[in-house]
């Protein structure tokens, strides 16, 4: 296996705010302990996946999705010799900033802050980290390492809106340690893929036990139809149920063969020798095949119309969404029964949306049955 060590974001470039190293974790270690010991990462427990989190005990919340996204991102980085440390920090936190009800939540609350600087997930992501979840003496947030707050702003690639960016973070907040239209780290792109393997296989799996499609509905997609035509000689009536577990093993261990694959290619072709070059370069260097693009597109769009756009999915949806622009009226109305004095410095509405984007699907749905 060729080693990409000089590739990989090993040595970090510091903090926002200067603190003693620690003799006995790295880095980026301490970035991942802070996000798991966060609020906001144990609230992702009560936070819509596909399905509300009051429906069932079974069906993947945010914490469930963000722990598989973590382990195939870990999986792939050490294969590479990369930084497992910080690509596992990416994918745990790479969700916090989501609303209640899922994306419909995100675009709710979105159309809602419309005059205000809008709201997008991964900004917020960015906001609870440096200013909201506060646990230390010496500085708001968690304080979390360059390199990673590098790969939570850059988790879709380079983020060209700094008029957005500064609506939501404030670039004098960044003290120009970031430079948002180079392409981030190795291990960063590996997150933001594991994201896409873990969603488009495990929504397959709770669309099926949702009973919203069945198994020969996912013959459909000519990559499952080849998964699952492989396993025909010991597909027995007793163990259909089992045969959905080792359909989607066999696809996320293609899809990371096929991810790792690519990305060797894009390297050796692209010249990269070093992490420099990393950043510097003209497009991903982590991807799928062009072969495996098309199967995702086929994967992405049988989950809309067969689950996305389930009749539904789309009515609890469409009431999260509800919920989400009565809240937001509400709290507007009287934000300091809601919010305090230090809440509200940062200014009403942006306060509300930080208020709102924090709640648990369950809490959300509590407060308006109260406020109704």
């Amino acid at each position: 296996m060729k080693n990409y060590k000089k590739l990989a974001q090993f040595k970090s470039k510091g903090r926002l705010v200067k603190e003693s190293y620690s003799k006995y974790r790295s880095p980026f270690q301490r970035d991942r302990d802070r996000i798991v010991h966060s609020t906001a990462f144990r609230r992702l427990k009560h936070k819509t996946q596909v399905f509300v989190n009051t429906e069932g005990d079974h069906y993947r919340t945010r914490i469930t999705h963000s722990l598989e996204v973590a382990q195939i991102a870990r999986s792939i980085t050490r294969y590479m010799n990369l930084n497992d440390d910080l690509a596992e920090t990416l994918s745990l936190a790479h969700d916090l900033g989501h609303t209640p009800f899922g994306h419909a939540g995100e675009d709710s609350l979105n159309e809602c802050m419309i005059n205000y600087g809008g709201f997008d997930h991964n900004l917020q992501t960015l906001r609870i980290v440096m200013f909201i979840e506060n646990k230390y003496l010496k500085f708001n947030g968690l304080n979390l390492t360059i390199e990673t707050l590098d790969g939570l702003l850059k988790h879709n690639g380079p983020f060209k809106n700094h008029s957005k960016i500064n609506e939501i973070i404030g670039l004098e907040n960044l003290k120009n340690k970031f430079n948002s239209i180079k392409y981030p780290s190795l291990e960063a792109q590996i997150a933001s893929l594991s994201d896409d393997i873990a969603y488009n296989n495990h929504d397959i799996q709770d669309g099926m036990r949702a009973k919203l499609f069945t198994m020969n509905d996912l013959k459909e997609i000519n990559f499952f139809k080849d998964i699952i035509r492989s396993h025909k000689k010991n597909i027995k009536r007793k163990n259909q149920e089992i045969l959905i577990y080792q359909v989607i093993r066999d696809s996320i261990n293609l899809m990371v063969k096929d991810l790792i694959n690519t990305t060797m290619k894009n390297i050796k072709s692209l010249k990269i020798k070093n992490i420099n070059d990393v950043y510097n370069s003209k497009k991903f260097l982590v991807s799928f095949s062009h072969k495996l693009k098309n199967n995702e597109i086929e994967i992405k769009n049988f989950l809309k119309n067969k689950m996305y756009n389930n009749k539904y999915v789309l009515l609890k949806n469409n009431k999260g969404k509800l919920i989400i622009k009565k809240l937001f009226k509400e709290i507007s109305k009287k934000p300091k029964k809601y919010l305090n004095s230090e809440q509200l410095k940062k200014g009403k509405y942006r306060a509300i949306a930080d208020y709102i984007s924090g709640m648990t699907d369950r809490y959300a749905i509590n407060l308006y049955n109260n406020i109704k």
